[in-house]
């Protein structure tokens, strides 16, 4: 589940027994079952390390902690991807809304939502489970911890 900024965003496929597994019962609820975990929970709400956010399912790059703000949802929230590839945007229609839904592109494993509440000049709130996310922890900008 290694990442670095030339990785290549080949898919990952897994049986749902494989991903259950290998993610253990929370993260497969989250990131396969498309559940999401009480506001104001998760680990990386209120986390300000610098580093990166990669998919807790596949080690895909998905947010920099200098795209993360505090939006007061409950959930850890970014302004922009990483990389315009490593989100793939699908339309929701559960619980009676029509909303976002944002994927890791690399594995299809379930982030959240994507809403234009977001900062300027983008406009965009990436709104996370922490669940499907797994944090890398850089010391200095472009050196890993």
């Amino acid at each position: 589940m290694a990442s670095d900024d030339n990785q290549s965003y080949k898919p990952v496929s897994k049986s749902d027994a494989q991903w259950q597994r290998e993610l253990g019962e929370n993260r497969f609820k989250v990131l396969r079952q498309k559940a999401t975990e009480p506001p104001f929970s998760g680990i990386y709400y209120q986390h300000k390390q610098n580093g990166d956010y990669l998919c807790a399912g596949c080690g895909a790059l998905l947010f920099h902690s200098t795209e993360k703000y505090d939006s007061g949802s409950g959930w850890p929230s970014f302004f922009k991807a990483a990389r315009p590839e490593a989100i793939r945007i699908e339309r929701d229609t559960s619980h009676g809304m029509i909303r976002e839904e944002i994927l890791c592109a690399r594995c299809g494993g379930h982030l959240g939502h994507r809403f234009p509440d977001g900062p300027l000049p983008a406009g965009m709130r990436y709104c996370v489970n922490s669940l499907s996310l797994r944090f890398t922890e850089k010391d200095e900008p472009g050196r890993e911890k």
